[in-house]
């Protein structure tokens, strides 16, 4: 089952690159107590991923900071070696977007947003989305109907759907 607006999280771990290498995350962690945004994208360095969607949060940040989200965080189903290299070449990570694998798609699978896309050569990869998250609950979620489309799941789009 797909989650939707009014959910709350599943506490499931992730893993961040650290200074002494791949460190768990909680999910609760980052929520409790605070109102962050959860965007995910099918794999980094691919395409829409690397030119759209990384770059429409790390223009928005701010505007989000403004309307008191706490953290942006990005989601991946790659390897914390891979999404340490991606923030740092898409310039997310010194712009202050948390970058977090979900290398067993645990997290990915738990809210129903796992794809595949075999001719892409993309297994077992999340789908194209955007959340708020309050304390742990979902408030507003934003799909794409098409992983090579950003639209409403890009910085712009769920800024613009947020009251």
């Amino acid at each position: 089952m797909t989650i939707t607006a009014g959910d709350t999280l599943p506490d499931i771990s992730f893993v961040e690159m650290g200074a002494d290498g791949p460190t768990p995350v909680s999910l609760s962690d980052k929520t409790k107590g605070r109102k962050v945004v959860i965007f995910a994208v099918p794999g980094a360095f691919t395409p829409t991923c690397h030119s759209a969607h990384v770059p429409s949060f790390i223009r928005t940040k701010d505007q989000f900071a403004a309307k008191g989200v706490d953290e942006i965080i990005c989601v991946s189903v790659n390897d914390p070696f891979v999404m340490k290299a991606w923030g740092e070449a898409t310039g997310a990570s010194a712009a202050g977007i948390t970058m977090l694998a979900d290398p067993q798609s645990e997290f990915t699978n738990a809210i129903g947003m796992a794809f595949t896309a075999p001719p892409a050569g993309l297994i077992a990869r999340s789908k194209r989305y955007a959340m708020l998250v309050d304390d742990g609950q979902v408030t507003l979620l934003q799909q794409e109907e098409s992983p090579g489309v950003c639209d409403v799941s890009g910085g712009e789009g769920l800024l613009a759907s947020i009251a």
